[in-house]
């Protein structure tokens, strides 16, 4: 087994992302290591034990994906004994030549506290406070509202949303309850109709996901999955209400599917 570090003296989001992006294109297994926050000699020191105790324990060097600004940490992250890759400086002089403009690296400016925090911290209380249908009063305030069936993962890909792109989701869920042969969307979904959007699912993963919620119940039965997934998608086309399959895809795969189909506007890149 390989092992992988992601260093920075940021926060090491960025060289965590293209480091596993890259790994995941190749059938190796890797043992992963982030590392945050190496801002000081002694931390960067602390950081190159671990660099060559990995490389005498595996017998092969591990794989060093970092991003730093302080040059002397960089300098001594990589000369510890791992293969060192920088994504950013592998770009930044051809864009420097392209902007005629020199590069000012700052630590903590890519994820750090700017005019889009507000924004997202806005969106995240937003999605809590109007998940499952709770505030049908604050709708107008949504960039979009999710909708579908229970456990199709409307309050999951609400919430990345916020937090990813500060944008403000709520969701509301055809229940149970509800009278699915009959099944109309509320006034007020109706006066946002322009905001929804719908999730669904196939019915042998809707009843493994609610089995393990109420296992044994008419609520996480096939037949009832069947059902409502058959209703509800009716209505989606009745009402002319986009939607997606989101069977197969993680919630980032799902936040990005609407993205691409809304053209909402992302407060965070």
């Amino acid at each position: 087994m390989r092992t992988a570090f992601y260093i920075s003296d940021g926060t090491a989001l960025t060289a965590e992302a293209f480091g596993h992006a890259l790994l995941s294109m190749f059938p190796v297994e890797f043992q992963h290591k982030t590392l945050p926050f190496v801002d000081t000699q002694d931390k960067a020191e602390k950081v190159c034990r671990q660099i060559r105790q990995s490389l005498k324990e595996n017998g092969e060097p591990p794989l060093i994906f970092h991003t730093f600004v302080n040059e002397k940490l960089k300098t001594k992250i990589t000369n510890c004994g791992g293969i060192s890759y920088d994504f950013l400086e592998q770009f930044k002089g051809s864009v420097e030549q392209e902007l005629k403009v020199k590069a000012e690296p700052k630590t903590h400016r890519t994820h750090g506290v700017h005019k889009n925090y507000n924004f997202r911290v806005d969106a995240i209380n937003y999605a809590l406070d109007n998940d499952d249908g709770k505030r049908l009063n604050q709708l107008d305030e949504a960039d979009i509202i999710l909708v579908g069936v229970s456990r199709t993962g409307k309050t999951p890909t609400s919430l990345y949303l916020a937090l990813q792109y500060g944008i403000k989701a709520a969701n509301y869920p055809l229940t149970e309850d509800d009278d699915f042969e009959h099944l109309d969307l509320p006034k007020e979904l109706k006066q946002q109709r322009h905001k929804l959007f719908g999730l669904t699912l196939n019915a042998q993963r809707l009843h493994e996901i609610r089995s393990q919620r109420r296992h044994g119940s008419q609520y996480a039965s096939m037949q009832q999955c069947r059902f409502e997934l058959q209703e509800v998608e009716k209505l989606y086309r009745r009402e002319a209400i986009p939607f997606i399959n989101s069977t197969h895809f993680s919630v980032e795969e799902i936040a990005a599917k609407i993205l691409a189909k809304t053209n909402l506007q992302r407060r965070r890149y």
